[in-house]
């Protein structure tokens, strides 16, 4: 067995974390919390996780769900396109596997959201197989203990980081392997400030002296800043809400009717329902500022509550109880206005 692979799984037997998903031997539990771990904190994923189990215990649950219940549990993880995936994977197993998840990691990776990433997780967790697999925390962790000097983030220098994953991969022990260095990769081999006295790998990482070096990756581009105005139309205690179309950016869930604007000008909300939603609005009184950052840009929303100036005719738009807010899946901008008209 390799030096690296001796250590980190004598560091792993001491120090693993205990997980509800750690030592089960269902590939769906696998599945769903590598799917919620994509781009989340382990310590957010956890609630998460223990209540999607109770709520879709089987894929066969899952792929029969409505697909508002299935986003209302995930509301609040982000990245809402994993969840779509998710359930669509989950239906075609059931109709093309007999609810059985495939063994096989090409056929795991023709399912919606499951890269090679995933499939290898899965495939070395739930089933034993031996294949190494690579995050973000796992390539920082070969990056740095083998000095890898070409970026991270292009072909060359992943293959070059999932070569050196499965060399170092300990035969008939690939999941417990690859746990360990997902757990070093997120509690000691930290982007920021690594706790190197404590790592097992200190005296073979061949980067130690400088550490934040690795990985070399391609400096990241200035986050464009965007400005969205809502309006919180209110009718006999009725809010009116549009469904987000199914794909896309927060795709399938609701939103107060807004709109992208380059100033807060008041006369922009009205002009803007007016063209984007045929409906005309009369705004009353400033309810909330929100701020965001998404992937790929950061967000100022501000709402205002309105009446409508004459009768909806636009089907798109639903009115919905104030009592039935919490109910409906938001992304986070919209739970905070919704949070506002609750708390007001």
């Amino acid at each position: 067995m390799p030096e690296f692979s001796n250590r980190i799984l004598s560091w792993y037997s001491n120090h693993a974390r205990v997980l509800a998903w750690r030592g089960v031997e269902d590939p769906y539990a696998i599945w769903v919390s590598e799917i919620m771990l994509q781009q989340t904190r382990v310590e957010t994923v956890i609630p998460y996780y223990e209540r999607w189990m109770r709520l879709f215990p089987t894929i066969q649950a899952l792929a029969d769900a409505p697909q508002q219940s299935v986003l209302s549990a995930w509301e609040g993880l982000g990245y809402y396109a994993r969840v779509r995936n998710l359930q669509k994977a989950a239906q075609i197993v059931v109709h093309s596997f007999e609810g059985n998840f495939p063994h096989e990691i090409k056929q795991m990776q023709e399912l919606p959201g499951i890269g090679r990433y995933t499939a290898a997780a899965i495939a070395s967790i739930a089933f034993g197989q031996d294949v190494a697999t690579l995050d973000g925390n796992l390539r920082r962790v070969f990056a740095r203990v083998f000095d890898v000097s070409i970026r991270a983030d292009t072909p060359a220098g992943q293959k070059i980081l999932w070569g050196l994953a499965q060399e170092q991969l300990p035969v008939g022990r690939a999941g417990d392997y690859n746990q360990a260095l997902m757990d070093l990769g997120s509690s000691i081999c930290l982007p920021k400030k690594p706790l190197c006295l404590l790592c097992p790998l200190n005296d073979l990482c061949e980067s130690r002296c400088n550490p934040e070096s690795r990985p070399v990756l391609k400096p990241k581009a200035t986050v464009p800043h965007r400005f969205k105005m809502a309006a919180v139309v209110e009718r006999d205690g009725n809010f009116l809400m549009a469904l987000r179309p199914a794909s896309g950016l927060l795709g399938g869930l609701w939103e107060f009717p807004a709109i992208e604007v380059e100033t807060f000008e008041p006369d922009s909300l009205a002009a803007g329902m007016r063209a984007v939603y045929g409906i005309e609005i009369e705004m009353s009184a400033f309810l909330a500022e929100i701020h965001h950052a998404y992937t790929h840009f950061t967000l100022t929303e501000r709402a205002w509550r309105c009446s409508l100036a004459k009768p909806i005719a636009n089907f798109a738009l639903q009115w919905i109880p104030q009592a039935e807010l919490s109910a409906y899946p938001m992304g986070k901008v919209d739970r905070a206005i919704s949070t506002e008209i609750i708390k007001r």
